[in-house]
């Protein structure tokens, strides 16, 4: 029986999840580039480190990191002479928790994030971020500027308050929401990379909402929002739709069934 594949340490999720060429051909696939995988090259060939320091880093064995590195060369390669569109998610990893004997850096990007964005909760309470705007559901996921943080506790709102991004786009946007201690998020739009972050920090998702943020919290804690369950936002549509990727450009909804949303 094959050993179960050790989950490769990276540092921080990509700034941006996706490249697409300025002449793209329709219908061409894109390659997909690992978390992992993408770390190897951040790694090795930004940051200069031996495959030795890189397995240290990520804390595998060198044949390991080798066989990755090789592999996300390989793709680069693919995605560059045949102009495929890139994206980066999926892989084998765990994120750092700000504690890595091997990492080496005087300041750590995961510790000076969650002292940014650290905010306490109690045991009992779920916390529920919202992408937010002039008090409705900001479109476009990857862009917000702001999160609109509501804590709940028997089913009913605590406390709520408007928390920045502090610039922070994309996948680093799943690490603020993971410092802010968030369990769920409701949104408009958002693409395929950023679900696969928001996973991987345990992070629910409810996306294609449309409207009043209040309001959705409230349906959300009553049983009754409508959301969009295979939301698909690609960066088209963020940026030249206005910024409207949810709710009418998806066929369906899906209604929330609160026991399963409070898990």
């Amino acid at each position: 029986m094959p050993r179960p594949t050790k989950c490769r340490m990276i540092c921080r999720f990509p700034r941006t999840l996706e490249f697409i060429p300025a002449k793209a051909e329709d219908g061409k696939p894109p390659v997909i580039l690992t978390l992992d995988e993408y770390e190897t090259i951040r790694l090795i060939d930004k940051e200069g480190l031996s495959q030795e320091q890189c397995s240290k880093r990520m804390q595998v064995a060198r044949t390991t990191v080798q066989k990755i590195y090789d592999s996300a060369r390989k793709k680069l390669a693919n995605a560059l002479v045949e102009g495929q569109p890139l994206k980066i998610e999926g892989g084998e990893y765990r994120l750092c928790n700000g504690i890595n004997p091997f990492c080496g850096l005087e300041e750590c990007y995961r510790l000076e994030l969650d002292q940014a964005f650290h905010k306490s909760k109690g045991d009992n309470i779920m916390r529920i971020a919202v992408t937010y705007e002039n008090g409705q559901i900001y479109q476009h996921y990857g862009h917000t500027q702001q999160f609109k943080i509501y804590d709940v506790a028997d089913g009913k709102i605590q406390s709520c308050e408007v928390v920045g991004t502090n610039g922070h786009v994309h996948g680093a946007l799943a690490e603020v929401l993971n410092a802010l201690q968030t369990d769920i998020l409701i949104c408009g739009g958002i693409e395929g990379g950023a679900q696969s972050a928001l996973a991987s920090a345990d992070i629910q998702l409810y996306g294609g909402v449309t409207g009043d943020a209040d309001a959705a919290v409230e349906a959300f804690l009553t049983g009754t929002l409508t959301y969009v369950q295979d939301i698909q936002c690609g960066r088209h549509d963020g940026e030249h739709h206005g910024g409207n990727c949810g709710g009418h450009q998806h066929e369906e909804g899906h209604e929330c069934r609160h026991g399963h949303c409070s898990d």
